[in-house]
């Protein structure tokens, strides 16, 4: 029951956080749209699209009769500019209704769904989606600065340069469409709360799993539960017990990955002493990872890799903030007092482990079935990234208002990253260490490396 509380709180936490704006703009009267209303809208306007061009067009026809009668135009320029007409209006419709749907499609991306799990489905393969599009792009524009460095267009300094634009662009993609499948996802929970969806995935041969697994369980008539199953967590569909194991008992496998915890700066090895807060100073990670079996015939062995957005906060002790001195970056105390002041570094990261799972494989009717996460497991391994962002956030309370300052700028931080990680757990839930081997910052007379400790969830 315990474990069941820590996943309710983390999944509120991850997926609903901005429902207090939502109840914020109900207040001043500026109400979401639901998706039955903004369906509804789209097909007003559509029909109405379609009936404006129909009058222009119809319009445009009688000035070419009146131009056919007074002999201004031969029958066949008529019958020309008619069909000319008639192709700019079907292509209008066509090019407005498309504009009409993506605009549409920014507040729901799940446009087009009816159902709970329908709706969800979209969300999962858009994330997915978003992500494999921006690693091929990625990949794309890498390899034609490295076909101008080998043509000697660029050095390799300018090449590095264009590589690390190109890496942050591409973290700033993903961050931002992933702004916008999460809105989609808490959308469709509060509206699923406010029972603007029917919940009759019963009748309808659906079931949903918030945590856990409940697929596999008998129904009342005492034989096996077939109905289509939606995994949120894992952003996974499976249809009835067979496809679930035949999906998961594939070699590779993908999980989605959340993790959060404690974030400090290790000085000279050690974390005692520290000039941050222990517990306020916090780090986020969220990814997609695979995981292959190292050998097709055995499920210990694997090896676990993704793509991964790294966020770790420092919050300095004493009033004190992080200033930029030329080449160093230090701590130093601020004359006006501080209600808060934090540093934030986000990193796109490689992560690669190499996992022992230690799920024993099940046979069923004679066939062997080697699933993972569902048994202890320990990984060990490291990443290796770009910083993409440093950005330091300090709050102040002058004379009763509230002042807030944010700055975004090098801070002489490092522009690449790399670590060591390793984490042990049960299924899902797992404890969490990661370590920069690199220091935070380049030119600091001490260096000072990142440290975290936390909870890490890799829903399968």
């Amino acid at each position: 029951m315990r474990n069941l509380d820590i996943y309710l709180v983390l999944f509120l936490c991850l997926f609903v956080s901005k429902i207090a704006a939502q109840d914020q703009s109900l207040t001043n009267g500026q109400a979401k749209k639901t998706y039955e209303e903004a369906e509804k809208e789209y097909t007003i306007k559509a029909e109405q699209i379609k009936q404006e061009e129909e009058k222009k067009f119809n319009e445009a026809v009688d000035k070419l009769k009146i131009q056919r009668k007074k002999g201004d135009v031969t029958r066949q320029e008529f019958k020309d500019q008619q069909l000319a007409l008639q192709k700019q209006m079907n292509s209008n419709i066509k090019e407005r209704k498309s504009l009409n749907w993506d605009k549409l499609n920014q507040q729901f991306p799940e446009m087009g769904a009816k159902t709970f799990e329908g709706r969800a489905n979209w969300i999962s393969a858009g994330i997915k989606k978003d992500i494999r599009e921006e690693k091929e792009l990625l990949k794309k524009e890498i390899e034609v600065v490295d076909k101008q460095l080998i043509d000697g267009l660029i050095t390799k300094t300018q090449a590095e340069e264009q590589k690390m634009k190109l890496a942050e662009a591409s973290a700033k993609a993903i961050e931002n469409k992933a702004k916008i499948r999460k809105e989609a996802l808490n959308t469709l929970i509060q509206e699923d709360v406010d029972k603007h969806i029917p919940r009759s995935w019963e009748d309808s041969g659906m079931s949903l799993t918030l945590i856990g697994n409940n697929i596999s369980q008998s129904t009342k008539r005492g034989d096996i539960d077939k109905r289509t199953n939606f995994s949120i967590p894992a952003m996974k569909s499976y249809h009835g017990q067979e496809d679930k194991d035949r999906q998961q008992n594939k070699r590779t496998s993908s999980q989605f990955v959340f993790a959060i915890g404690a974030n400090n700066l290790a000085t000279e090895g050690a974390v005692a002493n520290s000039d941050f807060r222990y517990w306020k100073s916090r780090f986020y990670e969220w990814g997609l990872t695979f995981n292959s079996r190292i050998n097709p015939n055995h499920s210990l062995l694997h090896f676990k890799y993704g793509l991964s957005l790294m966020y770790n906060d420092l919050k300095p002790t004493d009033n004190r903030y992080f200033v930029d001195n030329g080449r160093q970056t230090v701590l130093e105390t601020n004359p006006i007092h501080q209600d808060d002041s934090r540093f934030r570094n986000v990193n796109l990261v490689i992560p690669m482990h190499l996992e022992f799972d230690f799920t024993k494989p099940k046979i069923k009717e004679g066939k062997t079935y080697f699933k993972s996460h569902k048994s202890l497991r320990f990984g060990i391994g490291g990443y290796l990234g770009a910083n993409v962002k440093s950005k330091q956030i300090i709050k102040y309370d002058i004379d009763g208002y509230d002042r807030v300052t944010k700055t975004k700028a090098d801070f002489n931080t490092n522009d690449f990253v790399y670590g060591l990680s390793t984490y042990l757990g049960y299924k899902e839930t797992s404890l969490y260490l990661k370590y920069d081997l690199n220091p935070l910052f380049k030119n600091n007379a001490v260096d000072q490396n990142n440290i975290s400790l936390g909870l890490r969830f890799d829903f399968n």
